[in-house]
């Protein structure tokens, strides 16, 4: 009953115990921090081509190209718990009905057209950038646990990372699109969350705006360049 295993075994588990404890009171610890986050987006420029739109597609189709600006304020979000934030912009549209031409299976169609990931200072050692670019981002944020610069963001007429296709490969004078600002937060401990659209919990407002108004996709480009990329204003 008292041998070394047994002695072990019960520091192990008081350990455990202990962590698991202040873990939770960590994640916890998020509740009281207020979150209000707001976001303006727009499209800028649309243009709808036909060709390959990756490198790996095996057939030419119709996909468009969105370009956007985006003026956010994120800065709540980051607290001394935030690891880091996943920042992305999707286009979506309404889903023909069913019989026409398209599948009307899905109520809104959704396709990511840019995102970002912003890390906290704590977290700097896990971007994705390289060593100048990184000493850059260390230096402004030097002595500092928590910088919410880093979530406020201004892009103006910003190209997309990704372009939008759809199963059908028709996408052309695609009605009522809007973009639409999403965010997910990523904690050194706690579980994940994502951004909140109809309801607000305690301190956690939901995002403000973020959605822009609907537009229509342009016919498609004409080989001898009588369609234009038509701005949305």
């Amino acid at each position: 009953m008292y041998n070394s295993l047994t002695r072990i075994q019960n520091v192990f588990g008081f350990f455990t115990t202990v962590a698991f404890v202040v873990a939770a009171l960590i994640a916890a610890s998020d509740f009281a921090a207020p979150r209000t986050p707001s976001a303006t987006v727009k499209a800028t420029n649309v243009q709808v081509v036909k060709g390959r739109p990756h490198y790996y597609s095996t057939k030419k189709e119709e996909y468009a190209i969105i370009k956007f600006s985006l003026d956010a304020d994120l800065s709540s979000l980051f607290t001394w718990n935030t690891k880091q934030l996943f920042v992305y912009v999707t286009a979506e549209w309404p889903a023909p009905p069913a019989g026409v031409a398209g599948d009307g299976a899905n109520q809104t169609n959704k396709a990511v057209i840019w995102d970002a990931i912003i890390t906290a200072p704590s977290a700097d050692h896990l971007s994705n950038l390289g060593p100048a670019a990184l000493r850059k981002l260390r230096r402004g944020a030097a002595g500092k646990s928590v910088d919410p610069a880093r979530g406020r963001l201004s892009l103006k007429n910003q190209k997309p990372k990704y372009q939008i296709t759809h199963p059908t490969g028709r996408i052309a004078e695609t009605g009522d699109v809007a973009l639409r600002v999403h965010y997910n937060v990523q904690p050194w401990v706690g579980v994940l969350a994502w951004d909140q659209r109809d309801l607000d919990l305690g301190r956690w407002k939901k995002l403000a705006g973020g959605v822009s108004a609907a537009f229509d996709l342009p016919a498609l480009k004409k080989k001898d360049g009588e369609a234009k990329p038509r701005k949305v204003y």
